[in-house]
């Protein structure tokens, strides 16, 4: 069989041996030089808490999901927004972009939330990261796909949920809330773990869930705010949601979208601070 071009370089970038590799690139065929980006990422990212993670980049030569997972970790703030109204989101993205927040989940609570999340992308594109939230089976997740989510998050853990977001191949943030969950979970193939309500826990509880279970990429969400999110960083999680804390009732009463700008940008440098 033919070697594809490149695979010594990949294998000496990832400290391995080539060989290894050659069944991987054969398979991919064209794909060597997506995946040897993907090798310096890995490379690069080594000894820091999320490059476990990184190794997605491997799995998936096209890079979609390996991207998207990318920006969820960077700066590693994800907004969650629940609203009694669809019609202030569009100002609500806008602004949080602003502030650096470009991750964001409208939750299926919210209404016309499938519009919604196909209005914004429309609008704004590259510029956010659209994800739904609330998601409770595998039905509502596939409409949300292909209204043009980009990520699921669930408060659950469903199998079925997971199942579907792997098809798409699009990142599922699955709920958790004991270690027995937060593993099955896992081994069902989330890449992440929403521990929820983590208000109740906090940090200590992540911090000694991740001792004997390493493996776990945990987005924390409840009780996340500008006091907790660096906490929760250095108790080893890979990025922080945050729900009320940032998107506030008042800030969609008010409309104040530079307070909320201004509140984004708090978030952000809060996790940067902590990662440092």
């Amino acid at each position: 069989m033919k070697v594809v071009d490149g695979v010594a370089e990949i294998g000496a970038l990832l400290g391995g041996d080539a060989e290894a590799l050659h069944g991987l690139l054969l398979a991919v065929n064209n794909q060597a030089d997506r995946i040897r980006k993907c090798a310096i990422k890995i490379k690069e990212n080594r000894g820091k808490r999320h490059a476990p993670i990184l190794s997605c980049a491997i799995m998936y030569p096209e890079m979609s999901k390996y991207d998207t997972i990318e920006r969820m970790l960077n700066p590693g703030v994800v907004a969650v927004i629940r609203a009694d109204s669809s019609e202030q989101l569009m100002d609500v993205a806008k602004a949080l972009a602003a502030g650096g927040v470009t991750a964001m989940e409208v939750t299926m609570t919210t209404p016309n939330a499938l519009q919604v999340i196909t209005d914004v992308r429309k609008e704004l594109g590259d510029a956010i990261l659209m994800g739904v939230g609330t998601v409770l089976d595998a039905e509502t997740t596939r409409m949300a796909i292909l209204a043009g989510a980009q990520f699921a998050v669930s408060p659950v853990m469903k199998t079925e949920i997971i199942a579907m977001c792997r098809r798409y191949n699009v990142p599922i943030v699955c709920g958790a809330y004991t270690p027995t969950e937060a593993l099955t979970a896992h081994e069902a193939g989330a890449d992440f773990i929403k521990i929820f309500p983590a208000d109740g826990l906090g940090p200590n509880y992540i911090k000694a869930l991740k001792a004997p279970l390493p493996q776990l990429q945990i987005i924390p969400t409840g009780g996340v705010d500008l006091n907790t999110a660096g906490d929760f960083i250095k108790a080893g999680c890979a990025a922080v949601a945050a729900g009320s804390s940032l998107v506030s009732k008042d800030v969609l009463k008010s409309k104040d979208w530079a307070a909320l700008t201004e509140t984004a940008k708090a978030f952000v440098a809060a996790v940067a601070k902590a990662r440092a």
